[in-house]
Order: structure tokens, then sequence, then C-alpha cells
């Protein structure tokens, strides 16, 4: 109701601001109030005009790219519509104290052959106006369209890239715990039961591109656990998370496959086992979370871009569509001493700032 009057007052304003306007060059006369209020006429008149034009408008069965039977149309509805502006005009004069009710009777000395032409001059003006708001609206609600589209389709891209990677990961936990069935039931319980959370967290966070990183420390956690009984002391998970990033929003599943890929390319190829290093923290606007392992290190010749490992090529390939605009950025290299280290950077956002910008 408040932006229907709003809408309203502002129409008001601009055919007044049209009346004064054209008055303004007999406002200098001694009877310049005359002056003002007989344009103020007018253009109230075609105020009170111009929303039948606009019905009529609509109403027509002409698409947006038939314009010409839509001028042809309103060539028809000019002339009585130009004809019917006379009579609001000597109305809204009455009213003014302009004219005399009589007049309703005898227009003609009204319709002068310049006051004809003058008006629908006007009335093809607003006929403009009304081809470009048109216009103008088709065109933004095929842009909302097309964005609509986009996002679509760069969401159900998203779900599928995790869909991807959710079996993957599931594959690979079943096989761990059934090698420990036999061995020591227990155990494997107790493994199976982490899994259980593993699923849940992973349920609730489903429709969820990006999550807070504690959540996903969280999810983390029972992942390590469950590697950890299988490897026993040969695995040591050391997670260094600074507070001012905890609750930073991250990519949902982005450090579990990191985790899994160092431990089941750089651990479980040595005897020894090994440590992996979760660290996170925040440079200037962007949060920089990195795995480190000093496991075997990448094979001779490797390449990200012609790796077939699933983990790191569907990572790669979530956070590129989550930030398309290259503030994010994915590396993987030798660590300094060996073994591997992956380093992710991402715009440092929080849940209540998704709509505010980065943080600051």
């Amino acid at each position: 109701m408040r932006n229907r009057w709003a809408r309203w007052i502002a129409v008001i304003l601009l055919w007044s601001a049209l009346g004064v306007l054209f008055a303004l060059p007999g406002l200098s006369s001694r009877n310049w109030s005359h002056v003002l209020l007989g344009s103020l006429a007018q253009w109230w008149a075609w105020g009170l005009v111009t929303p039948l034009i606009f019905r009529i408008d609509a109403r027509l069965p002409f698409k947006e790219n038939q314009l010409g039977m839509r001028i042809l149309a309103h060539l028809l509805a000019s002339l009585p519509l130009t004809f019917l502006y006379f009579y609001v005009a000597v109305v809204v004069s009455v009213f003014l104290g302009l004219g005399k009710w009589s007049a309703l009777a005898h227009p003609l000395p009204l319709l002068n052959p310049f006051g004809l032409l003058w008006s629908w001059v006007v009335y093809w003006v607003i006929f403009g106006v009304i081809q470009t708001f048109r216009y103008y609206e088709h065109y933004r609600a095929s842009e909302l369209r097309l964005e609509r589209m986009e996002r679509n389709f760069s969401q159900a891209r998203l779900n599928a890239l995790r869909m991807q990677l959710d079996p993957h990961f599931l594959f690979n936990a079943l096989n761990t715990i059934s090698s420990q069935v036999e061995s020591d039931p227990k155990l494997a319980r107790t493994m199976i039961e982490h899994l259980g959370d593993l699923l849940r967290l992973s349920l609730e966070a489903r429709d969820k591109q990006e999550i807070p990183l504690a959540e996903e420390l969280a999810f983390l956690e029972h992942y390590v656990a469950i590697q950890k009984i299988r490897f026993a002391e040969n695995l040591r998970i050391e997670i260094q998370v600074t507070p001012e990033v905890k609750f930073a929003l991250v990519p949902c599943l982005i450090v579990q496959p990191l985790v899994e890929n160092a431990i089941r390319h750089g651990m479980s190829r040595r005897a020894s086992g090994g440590t992996v290093t979760v660290t996170a923290g925040r440079d200037a606007n962007q949060v920089e979370i990195r795995v480190a392992d000093d496991g075997v290190g990448l094979p001779p010749g490797w390449n990200l871009e012609t790796s077939s490992g699933m983990g790191l090529s569907v990572t790669r390939e979530r956070i590129a569509s989550l930030h398309p605009d290259g503030t994010s950025r994915f590396s993987v290299r030798p660590r300094t001493g060996g073994g591997t280290e992956v380093e992710i950077s991402l715009p440092l956002r929080f849940a209540e700032e998704r709509a505010n910008g980065p943080a600051r």
C-alpha cells in the first residue's frame, strides 16, 4: 500500500512538473497564475488519460516484435483519445476555476488545428514512453530469466560434483571398515559409528554449497577417527586453525578429500606411516587452507591438469565453480622436506556477510 501511494505521488509530481515547465515562458506576465493553472490543467488532464492509453496498449494482442501492428492500432485509437483529452482538460479547468461546465456541450471552439496537432504529438510521445517502458520490462524479465537459468545450472553442476565425491568417499570408508570386521569387530563397530556420524553430517549439509569451517572440521574429525583406528600409531593428524577463520565459509566437503588423498597416496604406501597437517589462517581478505603430508611425494612428471585423481580434480572444479571471478586459488606442489602440500585460498566471508560483501 505504501509503495502504491508513493507511485501515485511520483506520477502527480511528474505531470505537475511538466505543467510548471511549459508555463515558465508566461510566468512573467501579470496573469501568471492563470497561465500556470491553465498549463497544469492541460498536463493533469494528460495524467488522467495516460492510464487509459496504457490499458489499451496492454490489451493489444500483439507481441513485442510486432511494433508495426501496435503502431497501426494506436493510429486508430489516438484520434478518439485525443478528443477525450480535450473533454478531460475542460473538466480539470472547471475545477481550477478557469472555465464553465457549458464548454462541455460546445467543445468545438477548443478544438483548433494547432491544439489538435500538439495534443496528437503528445499522445505519440506518451506512446513512445510506453514502448520504451515495455521493452525495458521485457529485457529485464529476459535478463532475470537468464540469471536464474545460469544460477540453476551452476547449482546443478555443483551438486553433480558433490555426487561424484560423496560415493567415492563412502566406498573408501566401507573398504576400510571391512578390513577390520574379522580381525577386530569392536574397532569395526566404532568405525561404523563414526561413519554414521559422517553420513548424518553429510545429509544435513546436502543443500549447502558452503558451510562454516568449524562444521567442515567436525566432519573431518569423524573421518580422521576412522583412519586412525585403521593405521593406529602410523598415522598422525595435526589440525591448526586460527580463531578468526574458524567460522569462515568454505565449500562443503572440501578438506576431507584432501586429507583422504594425502593418506591414500602419501601415507599408505609407507610402512612407517607419517603425518598429515591441516592449517587454516587469514591472509588479508583471504582464508588460506593447507593440507600437507610428509609422505612419498608426487610422482615424477605429475601435473594437476592431467591428474586422474578424483578427489583433487573435483575439489579444484568445485572451487572454480563457486568463485568464477578469480578470487580463489587451488594449487598442489611438492612439500619442502618431502611429501606434498595442497593450498586453497578463498575469499574470507562469514554467513552474515553473504549479502554484504567480503570481510574487512
